[in-house]
């Protein structure tokens, strides 16, 4: 088969790693890609927001499967492009369709898909623009902390928590003056839902699913989980606090009511679904849903997939996951992120990369890194993913720290506790 998956970061790599590994491989291409998925595939500088760009590689290629790795192209109607256009008919393609995508696209959406279907959640109520005082009235009637979130999609920067309720009204002015651009039209005011995070991993091929192995990630980008939120500083799987009747939980009163729901609403969906949760006292409770493998999730969680994850693909693609059961590593895996000096705001790019050669035990996926005349460079916030294997996550975290203090570029900087309240 000939692959192109869409993206540029640790998840996409992570994939790339893994789909290279597949006898069903005959030729895999990522765009735009960075420098680590060169290693196992072909990186082409597309626009992959340009879905008429994204065609017509598919067509001079003859591609069989595209794997889209990020949220924005499912939100903005990939599938449904794909789907809809006749030339396309042969390609399989990994991803929701348009609506279903609104399970990240849209925090109301969301919501109101998840009181629709009793799905465990925090409470909540939405606001415009135009009710500016109403919000303010209700945030009034909650007991700090206030949880306000833009409704669209706003590079995870888009939740805020606060304690103080005149700054929680001025945030939420400032949303609505457009902080967060389009994606603060509207804003989703919730409970605080208290206890510690997870999230479970699901891929469906519309009818039946397989649940993929739970992990934890730590977003704050100070130790001690303070400071601001980030993308992901590092991740761990499995969960120490996640046990057998924790997971059935989850399945019984989240997993099979989100697919009940997705059936129900008529939703296209072939792919991976993202169910971020809160343990409320061994009680599960949806914070969020993604409509795409996390990041740096994908670093811990693919690694622990011994299966053919191409073969799972194709069954997903053609409505027959039923037919394979789905062998997983009963080992750790965690994954440390190597960042820039001054990340997640403003930082530089085009550092030089050393040590990587050095490494021993350790998976290196690349996130924001290019090459240049041979070299390695920095060529975002979140650098490099290092993730080990260990018999628990302890011995995982030796492994990827060991390597951590191997790697160099100028102003890196990396968590130094990951798995500390575990």
């Amino acid at each position: 088969m000939k692959v192109l998956i869409l993206g540029s970061g640790g998840r996409e790599h992570a994939i790339a790693w893994k789909v290279a590994q597949s006898p069903l491989l005959t030729k895999l291409y990522i765009a735009p890609g960075n420098a680590g998925t060169s290693e196992p595939g072909e990186n082409v500088q597309i626009d992959i927001s340009d879905f008429y760009k994204v065609k017509a590689f598919c067509l001079e290629m003859a591609i069989d499967m595209l794997i889209v790795g990020p949220e924005n192209p499912l939100v903005a109607g990939i599938v449904d492009f794909f789907h809809n256009d006749r030339q396309l008919a042969g390609i399989k393609i990994i991803g929701p369709d348009k609506k279903g995508a609104l399970l990240e696209g849209s925090k109301e959406f969301a919501k109101d898909f998840m009181q629709k279907y009793n799905i465990p959640t925090a409470a909540y109520k939405s606001f415009n623009k135009d009710s500016l005082e109403e919000a303010r009235e209700f945030l009034k009637t909650i007991t700090p902390p206030y949880v306000l979130k833009a409704d669209g999609l706003a590079a995870g920067k888009g939740v805020l928590i606060l304690n103080d309720l005149e700054i929680a009204y001025q945030e939420l002015k400032e949303i609505f003056d457009g902080k967060f651009g389009s994606a603060g039209s509207k804003v989703v005011i919730e409970d605080f839902l208290k206890g510690i995070e997870l999230s479970v991993f699901v891929l469906t091929d519309g009818s039946s699913y397989v649940i993929l192995p739970e992990a934890k990630d730590y977003k704050r980008i100070g130790e001690g989980d303070t400071g601001l939120n980030t993308g992901g500083m590092g991740a761990v799987s499995p969960v120490p606090f996640a046990g057998k009747e924790f997971l059935r939980k989850v399945e019984e009163r989240i997993v099979k009511p989100t697919m009940n729901g997705l059936k129900k609403e008529e939703i296209d969906y072939k792919g991976f679904i993202f169910i971020g949760l809160m343990n409320v006292e061994g009680d599960p409770y949806v914070i969020e849903y993604n409509v795409r493998m996390g990041d740096p999730e994908a670093e811990v969680v693919i690694p622990r997939i011994k299966s053919d994850l191409l073969q799972i693909l194709n069954l997903v693609s053609e409505g027959e996951l039923n037919r394979e059961q789905l062998e997983i590593d009963e080992r750790s895996v965690t994954t440390l992120m190597l960042v820039s000096g001054g990340y997640p705001e403003a930082y530089q790019k085009g550092f030089k990369i050393t040590g990587l050669e050095k490494v021993e035990d350790s998976i290196i996926y690349h996130a924001g890194t290019r090459k240049e005349s041979g070299s390695v460079l920095t060529n975002g916030g979140r650098v490099l993913a290092v993730s080990s294997y260990g018999s628990d996550f302890k011995e995982a975290l030796k492994v990827s720290y060991k390597n951590a203090s191997k790697i160099s570029f100028k102003e890196m900087y990396f968590r130094k506790d990951i798995g500390f309240d575990l």
